[in-house]
């Protein structure tokens, strides 16, 4: 079947006008529920004589949620159409080869954080590397038990035999606020908090050699030493150490400023003859500017 081309000017024109009334949509939406919190006796006479403005008003926020939504998947699927046609059928029997089998070179675990999607930043194309994203981009230790992310680790390495594990830690991460923020007394039942958690010998690196620094500072300076953490934690796999030892398995560091478009990466090295570190040494450390 033919497929109707539209010329790049009218679809920029469609996308901006979409747009447009995306934020318009969103506008009034404020407008309204900012009226409706100044208002307490609109308030409270919506409370007492439902179904009436409050139901209203509920409607009218759905009926701009299920709107908005339907313009982002209308230019999703303007999105998919171009991939589709520029690059799944451009390069169609690469696509036909993996449906069938993947062997990539790389695994990655990266922050879930929207901002740092790692095939956006590294170039990675399809097949080449196997990607798991959580929270802060923390690698439990083997004695937690099971996650998903650990669950990825042992498929990647046992399965797929990736040659690299790359954890990718980044600038202004909201994970690792929540570490350093959090208290060593806290018991809430927060989810971000029972896994955060994970990194704490990271969060108590930092209060020992950075207490002194701003929070901000603190936050910058555990980003990355919890990258390291999560490194050594990699060594407590036995079939991740085993494969390092063997010189089949590497394990790399990176760390993304997205506020200054920056990249730091560092191999994490096991030298069973040195005793600082417990073994380990970072290695390889380059400066991507």
């Amino acid at each position: 079947m033919a497929q109707k081309i539209v010329p790049a000017s009218a679809r920029t024109s469609q996308i901006f006008g979409h747009q447009l009334k995306l934020m318009e949509m969103e506008q009034n939406q404020v407008e309204i529920l900012s009226y409706f919190k100044r208002s307490p006796n609109l308030r409270l006479k919506a409370s007492a004589s439902p179904p009436g403005l409050t139901q209203e008003i509920i409607k009218n926020q759905q009926k701009s949620i299920t709107e908005s939504s339907s313009i982002y998947f209308s230019e999703m699927k303007q999105r998919f159409l171009r991939f589709k046609k520029d690059k799944y059928l451009e390069n169609l029997s690469h696509y036909e080869n993996l449906a069938d089998i993947q062997a990539p070179k790389f695994m990655v675990i990266a922050c879930a954080d929207s901002r740092v999607c790692p095939s956006n930043i590294l170039g990675f194309q399809p097949g080449e590397a196997f990607v798991v994203r959580n929270v802060a981009n923390l690698v439990p230790p083997h004695e937690n038990g099971p996650t998903e992310t650990n669950a990825a680790l042992e498929f990647a390495v046992n399965s797929l035999k990736v040659e690299n594990i790359l954890v990718i830690g980044h600038s202004r991460c909201g994970g690792i606020n929540a570490l350093i923020s959090m208290q060593d007394d806290d018991n809430s039942s927060s989810y971000i908090k029972s896994w955060v958690v994970v990194g704490k010998p990271a969060k108590l690196r930092t209060k020992a050699a950075a207490s002194d620094l701003s929070f901000d500072q603190q936050c910058r300076h555990c980003e990355k030493e919890s990258i390291n953490q999560s490194l050594q934690n990699l060594f407590s796999y036995p079939w991740i150490q085993d494969k390092v030892i063997s010189g089949t398995l590497v394990i790399h560091g990176g760390y993304y400023d997205f506020t200054n478009c920056t990249f730091e990466k560092w191999t994490l090295e096991y030298d069973s003859s040195s005793s600082v570190d417990g073994g380990y040494c970072l290695r390889n450390r380059e400066f991507w500017c």
